[in-house]
């Protein structure tokens, strides 16, 4: 019996560090499928993976939207009938830098609605697909801000940042990868959390028309994680919070 191909959904997979990933990911052999926000790159993305002899292909899918989040859900079944891979990379930053008494209840429901609850619902609506593959795996993009731990230690070179909403929003995104690795530890599931870290992307502050560096290390950097981690099938690990460096105190 032929082993099944790895098909990987990534949310936020048409730029950043979603493309990084999805390219990498797709030069293994994934069949790599591209939930975008901005269908235009998320169409040239695929292209060039495809030119390249990949199988890739992209929906449509805000994942504050739960009919896409369906749609995907119904196109991933009809097409592949499981998934192997949930990359939830969709995510958000509004109130970077801004004193927590100072931020608009509006701008931190729009951070939880994608970089939480918009995750929850992909994770929810894709369960049963993952339960179809021979092994699966969830990889939510996390961040060092989102630990308690390092938040509290005034070592931490991001101690005195304030960002409440991504932070906390980020903080539930590792609730989530705990409770979800309980959940599903019995059908063989592994659920992991990744910090990419501060990286050089649109995300992390890159201007297109100014050439100086807006995050801490590369894309390629930024992705590396979550490509090894991606890379594990089945995964060895389950509901860990780790960067290049290693594991992150939650």
């Amino acid at each position: 019996m032929m082993a099944q191909k790895i098909v990987t959904l990534i949310t936020g997979g048409e730029k950043g560090l979603g493309l990084k990933t999805a390219q990498a990911l797709s030069k293994q052999g994934q069949v790599i499928v591209i939930g975008a926000l901005d269908t235009q790159k998320a169409k040239a993305a695929v292209e060039a993976m495809t030119k390249a002899g990949n199988e890739a292909s992209y929906v449509a899918l805000d994942v504050t939207n739960h009919a896409q989040v369906q749609a995907a859900e119904q196109y991933l079944e009809d097409k592949y009938g499981y998934l192997t891979i949930l990359i939830n990379n969709a995510g958000i930053v509004t109130d970077a830098m801004k004193p927590s008494q100072e931020i608009p209840l509006a701008a931190l429901h729009q951070e939880f609605d994608v970089n939480f609850f918009g995750s929850v619902d992909v994770t929810q609506t894709m369960v049963p697909l993952l339960k179809k593959a021979e092994h699966a795996q969830i990889i939510n993009l996390s961040s060092n801000m989102g630990s308690l731990g390092l938040a509290t230690d005034p070592n931490f070179p991001f101690y005195n940042m304030t960002s409440l909403g991504y932070a906390a929003s980020k903080a539930a995104i590792n609730f989530e990868t705990v409770s979800f690795s309980k959940d599903l530890k019995e059908f063989g599931i592994a659920v992991n959390s990744v910090n990419p870290g501060f990286t050089d992307t649109e995300f992390g502050g890159r201007n297109t028309n100014d050439p100086k560096p807006a995050g801490m290390q590369t894309p390629d950097e930024g992705a590396a994680q979550i490509i090894k981690m991606a890379s594990q099938n089945p995964h060895p690990a389950n509901a860990t919070f780790t960067e290049n460096a290693g594991e992150l105190p939650w």
